[in-house]
């Protein structure tokens, strides 16, 4: 495993964007954005719950960030279960208000609509939609009682752009827009921000495995073909999605709710 290292300031009290004294709930935060989110949040003073669905991965990545002096709890969850999401919640409320709710999970799916089957769409719908929708409905009450906070859901350029191949997920993420626009409208009383973020492709460990499963000894030439795909000619990386995730997540933005928020290489305004 790649070792990663977070270099946290001890000496930036003063500066934009600090997330001190703020509970961050990160859900697939063990890895790819989800982490970088986590490892930016961090840096920024946030005390993180790192949610995942692979205990040992969230042990791991709370560890690191321990280690380099953030504050990290991990917590093992499956986001479709709604029980469970609801008794997470519950534990983490118990000790504090849970101020900022990330929700990065997300599973992928490569069909068309004839190659999509009914198990298919039910899986990606249960994790990129439900698991949306069973995270805030678990922590908007404590987000109300603590007087508001910020959810920040993660959507795609799949969700307004005809992309070939995405029919399920291009669906699950249209969802996530259309939720993130409804719960900002309807919690502006209770001082509740809700924004989403839609990036293109970014270069995590899920692009190299799909490359090495669909591609094997091609690998290099194929992802020098979707890094051109992108008018600025790479992939996107978490570190640039996570400080958008920062800025959208701190005080700074505090006059921005139900927006959609494009990372995108200039994919949806400049492609073709």
């Amino acid at each position: 495993m790649e070792k990663r290292s977070l270099p946290l300031k001890s000496d930036t009290k003063g500066e934009a964007f600090r997330l001190d004294g703020k509970v961050a709930v990160i859900t697939g935060a063990a890895s790819g954005i989800g982490y970088a989110i986590a490892q930016r949040f961090a840096e920024q003073g946030a005390s993180l719950q790192i949610v995942d669905l692979d205990e040992n991965a969230a042990k791991r990545a709370a560890e690191e960030i321990a280690q380099a002096g953030g504050s990290a709890t991990p917590r093992s969850c499956d986001v479709s279960n709604q029980i469970g999401v609801k008794k997470l919640f519950q534990r983490i409320a118990e000790q504090g208000p849970i101020h900022i709710l990330v929700n990065n999970a997300g599973i992928p799916h490569v069909g068309k609509l004839e190659s999509t089957t009914d198990a298919d769409f039910d899986r990606v719908f249960s994790v990129n939609v439900k698991g949306v929708y069973n995270c805030m409905y678990a922590a908007i009450e404590t987000m109300k009682a603590g007087g508001g906070g910020v959810i920040l859901n993660m959507a795609s350029v799949a969700a307004t752009a005809g992309l070939a191949d995405r029919f399920a997920y291009s669906m699950s993420k249209g969802a996530v827009v259309s939720m993130t626009y409804s719960v900002a409208r309807d919690y502006l009383a209770h001082k509740i921000r809700c924004n989403c973020i839609s990036p293109a492709r970014v270069h995590t460990a899920f692009v190299d495995g799909y490359l090495r499963k669909n591609y094997p000894g091609r690998e290099e030439e194929m992802f020098r073909i979707l890094s051109a795909a992108q008018p600025i000619g790479r992939m996107g990386k978490p570190k640039e999605v996570a400080a958008l995730a920062l800025f959208l997540c701190s005080d700074e933005a505090g006059f921005i709710t139900g927006t959609d928020y494009p990372i995108d290489g200039g994919f949806f305004n400049l492609h073709g």
